[in-house]
């Protein structure tokens, strides 16, 4: 049997990494397709929108804002009460492609 070196190794791992990180990394398209679905009646989250609250930010608002991290984004949409939004149930998976898609506003 042939044995594999310390190098092929290595690829193969680093490969793997690649693979795996991808796969799990956020897609802000499928944050946009969420927020359109969900957030789109009372928030702005696309440039041309023309219906929204002016009493919620809107996503461009919340990408820049320092306040809304990724981290306190997260956290904020994994409570299940929110007192003016519904509650959402939104996925681990979910939860990052909405944060994914906000940040990039």
């Amino acid at each position: 049997m042939k044995r594999i070196s310390g190098l092929q190794s290595a690829v193969a791992v680093a490969l793997l990494l690649m693979i795996t990180s991808e796969s799990t990394a956020a897609d802000r398209l499928r944050g946009r397709a969420i927020a359109e679905r969900w957030c789109s009646e009372c928030h702005v989250v696309a440039p041309g929108q023309v219906r929204g609250s002016d009493t919620v930010p809107t996503f461009a608002q919340m990408g820049e804002s320092e306040r809304f991290d990724e981290r306190s984004l997260s956290a904020f949409l994994a409570t299940p009460h929110h007192s003016r939004m519904p509650n959402l149930s939104l996925t681990r998976a979910e939860i990052a492609d909405l944060v994914a898609y906000i940040k990039s506003k």
